[in-house]
């Protein structure tokens, strides 16, 4: 398989899993009515200030764009955990579901949370059991069908 190959198969199988990712999230907000995280927003705040960029003063721009960019930023975070646990699964892998699920559970864990961890927004540690079941479950998804998206795409098709 061909370099060009892995990235296009890993992007889609980073896009799949940040769809069940996001579902995951949202569904989670609706059913215990908990707002959004704001940890995203932060993040891009964050990361303006030490690159020196200006956000907009006015609150409801300033919000919308940081919303927007935090937003960006974890669809960026899922593309490339897949892309990576593309590049490290040999194609056909047979047998290694649960190790590829756990690695793109990981890869998703340090992508989707690094920055955040670097940055000092958050700290697992003062997580509650609350708070680590509404982050591990999402990711949870995201490697469930990040894999099964590589799964699909590795298969044999009939007549090839």
């Amino acid at each position: 398989m061909s370099l060009r190959e892995r990235v296009v198969r890993g992007v889609l199988a980073g896009a799949a899993g940040t769809v069940a990712l996001d579902a995951t999230t949202y569904l989670d907000m609706a059913l215990r009515k908990r707002p959004a995280s704001d940890t995203p927003q932060q993040t891009v705040e964050r990361l303006a200030a030490l690159a020196g960029v200006s956000l907009p003063a006015e609150p409801g721009q300033r919000g919308a764009r940081t919303g927007g960019v935090g937003a960006l930023l974890g669809m960026a975070a899922g593309v490339s955990a897949g892309l990576a646990l593309s590049l490290l699964r040999p194609s056909g892998a047979r047998g290694g579901a649960p190790v590829t699920a756990g690695v793109a559970w990981a890869l998703a864990m340090v992508v989707g949370n690094g920055p955040m961890l670097t940055l000092g927004i958050t700290d697992p540690r003062t997580w509650s059991r609350t708070d680590w079941a509404a982050d591990v479950v999402p990711h949870a998804a995201y490697a469930v069908v990040a894999t099964l998206a590589l799964g699909e795409i590795d298969r044999p098709r009939a007549g090839s």
